[in-house]
């Protein structure tokens, strides 16, 4: 019998994606979201063969009613993007600890058994072991700083769903690392390099050396992970995953801000002269996570940052 899962936040980058790769597996979806920031143009080749609801994941009874006669959750919807965090924490803490509730409340009163719950590698902040494992402490270095309210209402999810009272008979949860590819917005550091480097070059048409700006020094690092990357794991997850387990999806190789800036200029043609300032309060210096646990699921990273940020520049230049 066909497993069928309700997909929340299924029109978002993330979301799309992981339907895409459970349709072309057989699975039956039921994708929940409201529109705010996913898009469901990212579910147009699929959309035939979804069922999609439009609904707030702090609808209780509409996510109750949608949710029946499924066998799984597989929970997405946040709001995302560090602007949002500085910006609106409020909604960023209250979509996520509300949306976690409900979702825990529609699998007990519908029976569902199982719980893919997609976190964050924000919960550890700044680790202090690299590459990170998935048992390491979890930290809000500061309640003052409105940049944690999304690590924070990432860390309620996951203890609301690890503490549930055995409501479910398998509960996972999945920190992505830096998931990047096309179409994936305007809020991640990937684009966000790519546009700010487009528009230097319209801008300086006749420069032969683009001064570029950045946040910190770029001695920042962090590993990134393609889209087709990641949703093999999260693949890999569904179908070997163990209950009760944490999962790091991403790729163990560190990569410095500076290098990914001049690997995107190489890519657009043009050279850069890196403008460092001041990073902002609460930047993480480095991150890079250890994928030990999830090479023993089958998984391997196959697409390099180089091609994965070919891809991903040539879609955004066009």
């Amino acid at each position: 019998m066909t497993k069928k899962y309700f997909v929340t936040g299924g029109a978002g980058f993330l979301g799309s994606a992981i339907i895409d790769i459970l349709i072309k597996n057989k699975f039956q979806i039921v994708c929940y979201d409201n529109s705010s920031r996913g898009n469901r143009s990212k579910l147009e080749k699929n959309i035939n063969f979804i069922d999609f609801i439009e609904g707030d994941i702090r609808d209780e009874q509409k996510l109750i009613d949608s949710s029946k006669g499924c066998d799984g959750i597989i929970h997405l919807a946040f709001v995302n993007g560090t602007e949002h965090f500085y910006n609106n924490p409020r909604l960023v803490l209250d979509v996520g600890i509300k949306g976690m509730q409900n979702v825990l409340s529609a699998a007990k009163i519908n029976n569902i058994e199982e719980l893919i719950l997609a976190s964050s590698s924000e919960v550890y902040q700044s680790p202090a072991k690299i590459p990170t494992p998935e048992d390491v402490s979890l930290v809000v270095p500061n309640a003052f700083n409105p940049r944690y309210s999304y690590g924070s209402a990432k860390i309620i999810s996951e203890m609301l769903s690890i503490h549930s009272d055995n409501l479910f008979k398998r509960m996972i949860i999945f920190r992505p690392h830096n998931v990047y590819g096309p179409n994936m917005g305007n809020e991640h550091v990937v684009p966000q390099l790519i546009n700010r480097l487009k528009n230097l070059i319209k801008m300086n048409a006749n420069s032969e050396l683009l001064e570029f700006p950045i946040r910190g020094d770029g001695n920042q690092t962090r590993s990134f992970n393609y889209i087709d990357d990641f949703t093999q794991g999260v693949l890999s997850i569904i179908k070997y995953g163990l209950h009760n387990n944490i999962y790091h999806i991403g790729d163990d190789k560190e990569f410095y801000i500076k290098d990914v800036v001049k690997m995107i200029a190489k890519i657009m043609n043009v050279s850069v002269k890196i403008k460092t300032s001041s990073a902002p309060e609460g930047e993480t210096n480095r991150r890079c996570p250890d994928i030990s646990k999830m090479k023993k699921l089958g998984y391997l990273p196959k697409v390099s940052l180089e091609d994965g940020l070919k891809i991903t520049t040539e879609w955004y230049c066009k």
